[in-house]
């Protein structure tokens, strides 16, 4: 199950980018989104994100689910 960003929580700090082993944030205006094409479902992002934004997809809010994959295709790597 992927992780997903919720947009809520997240003040884009970028520390989920930085240990990403894939790649696979993107950026968007107020937050980063998880590509869920690209996410190996790994967790590292979600022990390291300081405000607890990050979720598996299953635990998430079926909004930010839907968020983070439509928003990831076009927007650029964080």
């Amino acid at each position: 199950m992927p992780s997903v960003v919720n947009g809520d929580l997240c003040i884009k700090c970028k520390a989920c980018v930085e240990v990403c082993p894939v790649g696979a944030f993107h950026e968007a205006e107020k937050q980063v989104v998880v590509d869920p094409n690209t996410c190996i479902d790994c967790g590292v992002c979600i022990g390291e994100c300081p405000q607890g934004a990050i979720k598996p997809a299953d635990e998430s809010d079926e909004k930010w689910v839907k968020f983070n994959a439509e928003n990831a295709e076009k927007l650029p790597l964080a």
